[in-house]
């Protein structure tokens, strides 16, 4: 899979460039079948688990308005990219891997080897992109779905909304807005790269196809969760600033 990446990296820099219309066509295919579950994902957990408990907790000291900075913490740097993580690996990742899979037991891409066609670069390429790129957008989304949450926690709780986020506003910083979107770019680039290996390694048949996929979902998921523990533990161990309480 490391291999595989670094070719990736390098077929993606390399001109010439035939893999433009296959990006476009995977990058449409992302958020069309990925915008409205990360979307609700995103709300449920942010008014549901997160937004209920929260709001019961800080009612008790009669301190609603400190629920902005709880959220801060919680939508931009944790709930966001998880939410877009889950949603990728378990939407777009498996699709393409089943789609790659399903390719090998059809002898496509032995016969695109045959004709000179690098499958790595017309391939591989344009999904991890198309990933990446969409796991960055996605975090925007997220991050609005989460505040979305947010402000039905505070209307619910009968609390004004100009407290709330002035709260949210002074803990908020630039950086780790930054932080979150290169974590779900990384996230992507491990999702494309995992599902696209699994696919194309595929054996067995199309019995191999649905083992494939289910072994690259569990690959992503652990891959998320340890890149999410050493991304963390690196931008809070780089950045005392962000364990600060501010505002």
């Amino acid at each position: 899979m490391v291999e595989l990446a670094f070719l990736a990296i390098v077929r993606a820099v390399r001109p010439p460039y035939p893999w433009t219309a296959e990006f476009i066509s995977q990058f449409w295919f992302t958020v069309r079948v990925c915008v409205f579950p990360l979307i609700l994902t995103a709300f449920a957990l942010s008014f549901g688990p997160a937004g209920i408990q929260a709001s019961n907790f800080f009612s008790l000291f009669g301190a609603l308005d400190r629920l902005g900075g709880a959220y801060e913490l919680i939508v931009v740097r944790l709930f966001a990219p998880l939410v877009v993580g889950i949603i990728l690996a378990g939407a777009a990742g498996t699709a393409i891997c089943a789609d790659l899979g399903a390719r090998v037991v059809r002898e496509e891409v032995a016969a695109l080897e045959v004709l000179g066609v690098e499958p790595v670069r017309n391939l591989v390429v344009p999904r991890v992109l198309a990933l990446a790129l969409a796991s960055i957008l996605f975090d925007v989304f997220a991050v609005l779905a989460g505040l979305l949450g947010l402000v039905v926690v505070v209307l619910q709780n009968n609390a004004d909304l100009g407290p709330v986020f002035h709260t949210f506003l002074s803990n908020a910083t630039a950086l780790e807005l930054e932080a979150s979107l290169v974590k779900c770019g990384i996230y992507g680039s491990i999702i494309a790269v995992v599902c696209c290996y699994k696919g194309i390694h595929v054996s067995g048949g199309p019995e191999g196809v649905g083992r494939a996929v289910n072994q690259s979902v569990v690959i992503t998921f652990l891959a998320i969760g340890f890149t999410d523990y050493v991304f963390t533990q690196l931008l809070l161990a780089t950045h005392p600033i962000l364990s600060q309480v501010r505002g």
